[in-house]
């Protein structure tokens, strides 16, 4: 049977599926597998998104003039520095067509991400893996594995599935090796829950580095997961030349909205994300006394390696109604999510380590 002619690379790559949703128990499920916010929108987010129902009939603002503003304005940094898009992934695939020559390559850790090598596929371009060291981006093994063909490098800071995060000074030093017609892109979508000291936000190094962009999300700590608002801090000229890649009226009526609500919200917003840090630290140091080790997470989600233990942990978690990342043969994933929720997954994992 005679099929249109597509491009070979699909046939080998991944679709992108999230875990199948487990089964209530008990009447609930504990949704701890996609690192989103636990806490139920705001009121003045909520009446931003039903303000503008109405307008839906329109197209929206094409250059979201407004929204661009205020994150400049919160942010410190001119307007043409900032560059928009539905969810930070698609600034990262813009930027991967930006730099997709023949023989482009993208280099990142892992594991990291898990759409990065999807992203680098669509976009034609090779990627190169460096393994993790502890869990942790070894930014040396990186800077060594740059080469001619190196159109991209990226960071995910804090790491994503891993937690961990890497220092001011090794990013310095790191930036100082990298060539400066390499685009690095430094990937913050948990830059919010970070607390360890020394701990860097890139956003103060793009004036010294023209080469290096920033990705930041609304998807996390501002709660905004289902209108997918992303955007990225960089050099100006970056900025603009990544713009012509986007699709044209992709952050709607309601997701400039609400993004606008949520940065006016902001002192609220960061309130709840220091209830979810506070959890976060309750939940491992928990783990850590009964025996799992858990690396310092700087995220909204902690990491437990499992190896080939992971699915059947995961199959454990589903058991109790408890919904997780796995990454079959290397870990799970967790979300750290309201206290009840964080108390049901504490005594899973509890009697797993008690048990097995």
């Amino acid at each position: 049977m005679l099929r249109p002619r597509l491009r070979a690379v699909f046939d080998r790559l991944p679709s992108y599926r999230p875990d199948k949703a487990v089964l209530p128990v008990a009447g609930r499920t504990c949704a701890l597998g996609a690192n989103e916010s636990p806490h139920e929108v705001l009121p003045g987010i909520a009446a931003a998104i039903m303000g503008v129902a109405g307008t839906v009939n329109r197209y929206p603002d094409f250059g979201a003039t407004e929204l661009i503003a205020e994150i400049a304005r919160a942010h410190g940094v001119p307007e043409d520095r900032v560059a928009l898009g539905a969810g930070s992934v698609a600034l990262l695939q813009m930027a991967l067509q930006a730099i997709a020559e023949p023989d482009a390559e993208v280099l990142y850790a892992w594991r990291s991400f898990e759409l990065y090598p999807v992203l680098a596929d669509l976009a034609g371009v090779r990627s190169v893996r460096v393994p993790l060291a502890n869990e942790v981006h070894d930014l040396g093994a990186m800077a060594g594995a740059v080469t001619r063909h190196t159109g991209m490098i990226i960071l995910c800071n804090p790491n994503n599935p891993t937690s961990t995060a890497f220092g001011q000074s090794e990013l310095r030093e790191f930036l100082h090796l990298v060539p400066r017609d390499c685009l690095v892109v430094l990937d913050e979508a948990y830059a919010e829950y970070v607390r360890q000291p020394g701990t860097p936000s890139g956003l103060s190094l793009c004036r010294d580095w023209p080469n290096l962009v920033v990705l930041r999300t609304f998807s996390k700590a501002y709660g905004l997961a289902g209108l997918r608002v992303g955007y990225l801090v960089g050099d100006p000229h970056v900025a603009a030349q990544l713009r012509k890649a986007c699709l044209p009226y992709s952050l709607s009526v309601v997701a400039q909205a609400a993004a606008l609500a949520a940065l006016k919200a902001q002192d609220q917003l960061l309130a709840q994300v220091d209830e979810t840090v506070a959890e976060r630290s309750r939940v491992r140091e928990a783990l850590l006394a009964a025996g799992w080790d858990v690396p310092r997470s700087e995220a909204n989600f902690l990491w437990l390696r499992l190896g080939e233990a992971s699915a059947a942990f995961a199959r454990r978690c589903a058991d109790s109604g408890i919904h997780v990342r796995t990454f079959p043969g290397e870990g799970v994933r967790v979300s750290v999510g309201s206290p009840s929720d964080n108390d049901a997954f504490m005594a899973t994992a509890v009697d797993w380590r008690a048990t097995t």
